[in-house]
């Protein structure tokens, strides 16, 4: 390979010399236009045979490995700890919107990996079982509830825009899962969905389907067993344990304390992170 750029340097020099311009130059020896403007500015610099000697030496030895500024290392590990563990994607997006910087992915995590535990990567071909699909707002509405001790989160996401809405609650009734119906629907959701999709707990049994019809025009229950049928609302699931609640014990005094919390996080989930599902864009705008 190194006998064979060695040529085409000769052959660059040569054209050049000839006046051929340099877009001709690289279609006729097959290389990068930005190369021949870099051999052309080494040959000028250190005539031909100096400059053939300093690329064959170049090639001898070892390549130094790029080093990333170590300001831009505190810049991506304050962010990783700030955004609650946020992904690469999401790092290398307040890393360009904060500072100017753009990396690659890859060398986000090699630069994580010196601080944190990586874990392995999500396999995609993963089979997933079916899920609804929607093509529009307000189509498909997942919802369940999260066991926190003596309270439960009611949580609901809607699979298109992926606005969310979190009620908690201190019991797990069909009354309590009513309750939240009638708050999200009307505080989130514009009061109507297409579909709402539910597990089969008991809070949403009793109260909660003798009123859902209010709100949609068809009420389904996922299949049991089979959580990637219910795959949007799981994932906020993970996130409001991982980035609000934790996975603390919470006591029933503390429910109303926990909404407030929980409504400043919604604040921040909807006008400032970014959604991978959504082009690494924040699910509204503040208008």
């Amino acid at each position: 390979m190194a006998v064979l750029n060695k040529t085409k340097i000769i052959l660059c020099k040569e054209l050049s010399d000839a006046g051929v311009p340099k877009t001709h130059i690289a279609g006729r020896l097959e290389i990068n236009r930005d190369t021949v403007r870099l051999w052309s500015k080494g040959i000028d610099k250190f005539g031909l045979s100096g400059f053939l000697d300093q690329y064959e030496t170049a090639k001898k030895g070892p390549r130094i490995k790029r080093q990333v500024d170590p300001l831009i290392k505190t810049w991506i590990w304050q962010i990783r700890k700030r955004e609650t563990d946020c992904c690469g994607q999401k790092i290398l997006y307040f890393l360009k919107k904060e500072y100017g910087v753009k990396l690659s992915v890859p060398k986000i995590y090699e630069i994580l990996a010196e601080k944190y535990r990586i874990k392995s990567k999500w396999k995609k071909n993963k089979a997933r079982g079916p899920i609804p699909k929607a093509t529009k707002p307000r189509q498909v509405v997942q919802m369940d509830s999260v066991d926190f001790g003596g309270v439960f989160a009611f949580t609901s996401v809607d699979i298109f825009t992926k606005e969310a809405d979190v009620v908690v609650r201190p019991s797990l009734t069909s009354f309590d899962g009513l309750i939240f119906l009638e708050t999200c629907m009307k505080r989130r959701f514009n009061g109507h969905s297409d579909l709402i999709q539910t597990d089969g707990g008991s809070e949403f049994k009793d109260e909660f389907k003798r009123n859902v019809y209010r709100f949609t025009d068809r009420h389904r229950v996922a299949s049991p067993y089979k959580k990637n049928e219910q795959s949007y609302i799981e994932s906020f699931n993970r996130s409001l344990r991982k980035e609000c609640l934790g996975w603390e014990k919470y006591k029933q005094s503390q429910a109303a304390e926990l909404n407030r919390i929980v409504l400043n996080y919604l604040d921040r989930y909807h006008y400032h992170r970014p959604h991978l599902g959504l082009g690494m864009k924040p699910p509204l705008k503040r208008v």
